[in-house]
Order: C-alpha cells, then structure tokens, then sequence
C-alpha cells in the first residue's frame, strides 16, 4: 500500500503587490510605514503620542519633570530648614551685613537727577546784593571744619569728630542777633505744651543777648497763653509773625508765580518753601519745630550749611533741611529760587524742593567752579540717624555714665548733670529725642551771661519730660 504524495505548502502567501522587501532594497530604505491595507476594512493601529507639556511655543515630553512624593518633600524640608537657619545664623556671626534696597524712576533720574543745567549768574558781582560779602561768606577762612571727608559710619568716629567744633573765649559777639526761624501751621493742630518744648530748649541752651527766635505761623498766634508769656518775659529774644509769602518772595525768581500757594497737608512743599524765603528776608537759622536746641549753635554759624540726611549717603536724597544756616540775600538761596522756578512743580508730600532741590543746587555750583554750602555730617543733625549700633553705643555710654556717676539718673543738682554733660560733650549738633530726653533738660550754659546762669536753668532742670517725648517723635538740635 503506497503512501499519499506529500505536498510542500509556502508558509506565507503574498500578493506580488504585497510581496516584501528585501533588505538590500535601495528605494524607501527609512520608511517604516505599515504595508498598506488588503481590504477597504482594514484600519492599523498608530500607538498614542507621548503626553507632552507646552511652555512659551515648546512642548516638552513630561516624563522631564518627575513630581516628587509627599514623603520625599517631608523628608527633604526636615533636612535642609535647620541647616538652612544655621548657615544663616553662621554667616550673621562672620559677617556684618549691610543691605539698603530702593527703587527710582529710571525716567524720574534722567529727567530731575542727571542734568546739570547752568546757573542763573547770582555769584556775578553785578547781582550780589550789598548786604552779603562774598569774599567773607564765600572765601572767607574759618575757625572750624564742619565737613570730615568720610562717611563716618564706624563706632564713634562722627560724634568724636562732632567734639572738634568747639567755642572759643576769644569769638566775638556778632554785631547784631542771629535770627532762629521755625513755622508752625495753625490750620493743622493747634500749638500747645509739646511745641513748647522747642522754645524752652532754645532759652536754656542759645546767647539770648545775642540771638532771637521767631515763631512764624499762618495765622494769628498772639493770643496764645503759652506764646503771650514768653513775648512778656523776654521781649528782646522772642518773637511772633504771621507770614506773607507773596511779599516774602518779592524780588525773586518766584515773584508772583503759582507756586506760591501750593502747600500739603503734611506741610512739607510749603515748609521748604518758607525756611528758604525767610533766610533770603533775615538771614539766620533755620531749625524744625519738631527739634530740641542742646547746646549752643555759635561754633557753626560762621559757615552756611545744611545737614546731611543720614550715614547711608543715599544717592538721590542724599541732604536735610531740618537745620540749616544762610546768610541775609545770600546767593545760594537765590540760585536755589532759581531752580525752583524753571523745575517741574514739587510733587505732593514730597522733598522736591527740599532735599532734591539741595542736592541739584550743589552740583550746579561744583560744576561752575562755585565754593558750595557745608554739608553737616548726619550725627550734627541727628544722632541715632544711622545704623541700629548707633543707638546701642550711645545708649550704651548713657549706660555707662549712670553707672558711675548714679546721681544722673534724676537730672537734678549740677554735679550730676556736669557729670553727664562730660561724658557725651563730643556728640555734637541735632541729636534724636531719645538721648536728648537725657542731655536737654540741663545743657551746658557756661556762657550765656555774665554770672554764667541763665533764666530758664532752674525752671528746665525741674521739669520732667511728658509722655509723648519717649515716642521719639521730635529731634534734638546739640551743638557745642
């Protein structure tokens, strides 16, 4: 019986259309394209694309950006916290750290701050007014320097440079009194017990033979009690006024001009204002009703001046009108109308006409040649005005003092008080309220007269501060 004849059966069967390529087939060598359908049927499935994550036109696969567990963030965080802080608290240890971030207008710097314009010509011999020498006020030579070429922002250096300006025996009595100017608003808070601390202390510390404070104000303050008793008591050395701007600034750049009337509820722009045109009218100083007199201003009044605003030297703001010194038509002030005049008008609660105003001035004069102003280092104008260690020292040496001499502590009897004025005797000019809370009350007075005392001595040392002083609210004006 034979055996049924085997048939070989190919394994696979394509259509010669279908038939596949060989490796070595030049033509469509990349293409990886699925063969095409049999049937009209028949659909090839195409995986899904990866999931992908658009940022700013890319996209981006997002298996790149892995989230991690809630326990690896635990347990990150329980790590790097701590050695954080450490890493902080360590390099506070090494380190002093100094950082001061502001933030200008790049079109308010290009337009107020960089260019420097020319003067008005009030330095020409022709418009320098008969009253005002400038070969003395200008040129002149002086007994003390006021300006220490640094920023003295290290220990003690300002206070112990403050202790270089000192009176001498020999300094003549000027000719004629100095004119203390300050302002007080009425329409804003009625003037009562807190500014009459300003007045007591220039009484207790300033030459009233040689000196006289106005008071000017916008409305009529002689029938004030507090103010009627110290026009009763010294006739010769105290005054009240009520200001007329538009007559002050008669013979001016701001003559007759809009500017005039602008004013703020802070009294800032029309404050700025005043302090210029009185010292243009009278001459004098100028100094803030917010502010205590600590020691007399005579060693300083030989130079025209203002204050510096702090020890950071800031760029823009760099100046401070609260104490400041001009002589009577003194062409400083009239290059400064001038400024005023031909600027933009000052924003609203700003120091435009201020510490701006100052600033433009005096790099106006350094580029024409001109002698500027002084400018008094920050701790003549307020002495806790600078770092937190500033405050520490000084508290530190009141400290200090009170230890060794306990009598202080009450700031009665000459002794103690001589104690405490010795101790601190550097620290010169315009001091915060907190330190003059200590000094004001019985400053130094060795001549003031000819027996050495003077009227409101007694009546000041007996006094105690009231409870607003320790708010630090008010500055103290100290000068030896």
């Amino acid at each position: 019986m034979s055996r049924p004849e085997r048939l070989k059966l190919p394994m696979y069967s394509f259509p010669e259309s279908s038939a596949p390529r060989l490796r070595s087939a030049p033509a469509h060598r990349h293409d990886l394209s699925p063969p095409p359908p049999t049937s009209p049927e028949y659909t090839p499935y195409l995986p899904p694309p990866p999931p992908t994550y658009r940022s700013r036109g890319r996209r981006w696969p997002l298996s790149l950006f892995h989230v991690p567990r809630p326990r690896t963030v635990r347990t990150f965080l329980k790590f790097a916290l701590p050695t954080s802080l450490l890493l902080i608290l360590l390099g506070l240890y090494l380190y002093e750290p100094h950082i001061e971030i502001a933030f200008y207008s790049r079109s308010w710097i290009h337009n107020e701050i960089e260019p420097i314009l020319p003067l008005s010509g009030c330095f020409d011999p022709a418009r320098v007014s008969p009253k005002y020498n400038v070969s003395d006020a200008v040129y002149g030579k002086r007994r003390t320097e006021v300006q220490a070429g640094l920023r003295l922002q290290m220990g003690l250096d300002c206070y112990d440079f403050a202790g270089t300006v000192q009176a001498h025996e020999d300094d003549a009595r000027p000719e004629s009194r100095t004119q203390f100017h300050t302002y007080w608003r009425t329409d804003l808070v009625p003037f009562g017990p807190r500014q009459e601390w300003m007045i007591k202390s220039f009484f207790a510390t300033q030459d009233v033979a040689a000196s006289r404070l106005v008071v000017w104000s916008n409305g009529d303050l002689s029938r004030n009690e507090i103010l009627r008793r110290y026009v009763a008591r010294y006739p010769e050395s105290f005054a009240l006024r009520v200001v007329d701007i538009p007559a002050l600034a008669k013979a001016t750049e701001l003559s007759g001009s809009e500017l005039l009337k602008m004013k703020d509820k802070k009294a800032w722009i029309d404050g700025d204002l005043l302090r210029l045109l009185l010292l243009w009218n009278h001459g004098g100083v100028w100094v803030d009703m917010d502010s205590l007199l600590t020691r007399d201003l005579a060693p300083l009044l030989e130079h025209e001046f203002v204050t510096q605003w702090d020890c950071y030297d800031k760029p823009y703001q760099p100046l401070n009108g609260a104490l400041m010194r001009f002589r009577q038509h003194s062409p400083y002030l009239c290059e400064a109308f001038h400024i005023m005049a031909t600027s933009p008008p000052p924003r609203i609660h700003s120091t435009d006409w201020g510490s701006l105003l100052y600033l433009k001035l005096w790099r106006r004069l350094i580029a024409h040649s001109i002698p500027p102003f002084k400018i008094l280092p920050f701790c003549f104008s307020d002495g806790l005005d600078c770092r937190m260690e500033e405050d520490w020292m000084l508290n530190s040496t009141l400290a200090r003092t009170r230890t060794a001499h306990p009598q202080t502590h009450q700031l009665r009897g000459r002794d103690g008080v001589r104690a405490l004025d010795n101790e601190l005797f550097k620290v010169s000019a315009y001091i915060h309220l907190q330190l003059a809370l200590i000094l004001w009350t019985k400053p130094r007075i060795h001549h003031l007269g000819p027996q050495g005392t003077h009227p409101e001595e007694t009546e000041l040392g007996a006094l105690a501060m009231p409870e607003w002083a320790n708010s630090g609210q008010a500055k103290a004006t100290y000068a030896r």
